[in-house]
């Protein structure tokens, strides 16, 4: 029931022109909201990067980071900022929700509906957008890499991966991935902790998840990147999966979204 009034929803904004907003007020996409913020000028945009934001963040917090927008804005790319229900994401397995399936589709439907309306609302190419997300954000990231696949050109988790147990296969996979982390990170370490009555995930594991999805060579270290140090496999294509670290804690740097989507620019996967 809730899946059908979040969709009914979402058909009745697309029947209406869409309402001033951006970065500074919500859009509204049906019962859930988002922000953007688009490149100056006349120019045809780009691409874009949908962000999604940490625990207990919001929409409005992402949009903050004036330098992170500017430096997106400068490569021609829109920054979606978005919002997720009462600061969290409807994940499965995070504390007291178990499998839930329900939160999950809608999740699913919200970002499906996100990428429609960039697409058909604001003019960003289809097959040129990057999904990242920091922390909790970084949890969203990678459960839309299993769930959506190709539907997003490549995906660029921090600091975040699945809750546990990480799945054993992905019908989304593989998929072009940087995911990047703290080596000194208590909030979410590399190999997680538990939280209540679940845990976070192994980074390790679900790279392995990916890694068996796709025919990947060995790693091999590509150097640094900014304050990261980054090792890549290939797979066919632009399938690329690159482990990036860092020695600091919990963080993100603004400098490092614009970087990483550089970097897909690099092996093929954007442009």
């Amino acid at each position: 029931m809730l899946l059908r009034t979040f969709l009914a929803s979402l058909l009745f904004l697309f029947a209406f022109p869409a309402t001033a907003c951006g970065p500074d007020s919500d859009c509204q996409l049906g019962e859930r909201s988002y922000r953007i913020a688009l490149p100056e000028g006349n120019e045809p945009i780009r691409g874009a990067v949908i962000y999604a934001h940490g625990y207990r963040g919001s929409a409005a917090g992402a949009m903050r980071n004036k330098g992170l927008i500017k430096s997106l804005n400068e490569r021609g790319l829109a920054y979606i900022a978005a919002q997720g229900v009462q600061g969290t994401w409807n994940l499965p397995n995070r504390p007291g929700r178990g499998s839930n399936e329900a939160g999950l589709a809608l999740e699913v439907a919200y970002f499906r509906a996100l990428k429609a309306k960039m697409v058909e609302g604001h003019g960003v190419p289809a097959d040129n957008i990057m999904f990242s997300g920091f922390s909790a954000g970084g949890m969203v990231s990678w459960q839309m890499a299993c769930t959506l696949g190709d539907e997003f050109a490549a995906y660029a988790p921090f600091a975040g991966t699945f809750w546990a147990p990480v799945p054993k296969a992905c019908d989304g996979l593989p998929v072009p991935l940087i995911h990047s982390h703290g080596t000194s990170d208590k909030t979410v370490p590399l190999k997680g902790r538990r939280i209540g009555d679940t845990a976070q995930g192994d980074v390790y594991r679900a790279l392995k998840l990916m890694a068996k999805a796709g025919n990947y060579g060995k790693w091999r270290s590509i150097g640094t990147r900014g304050d990261l140090t980054c090792q890549q496999r290939e797979g066919k294509g632009a399938n690329i999966l690159q482990l990036c670290l860092h020695d600091g804690g919990h963080t993100f740097r603004s400098e490092w979204l614009g970087q990483t989507f550089d970097a897909f620019v690099d092996a093929g996967a954007l442009r």
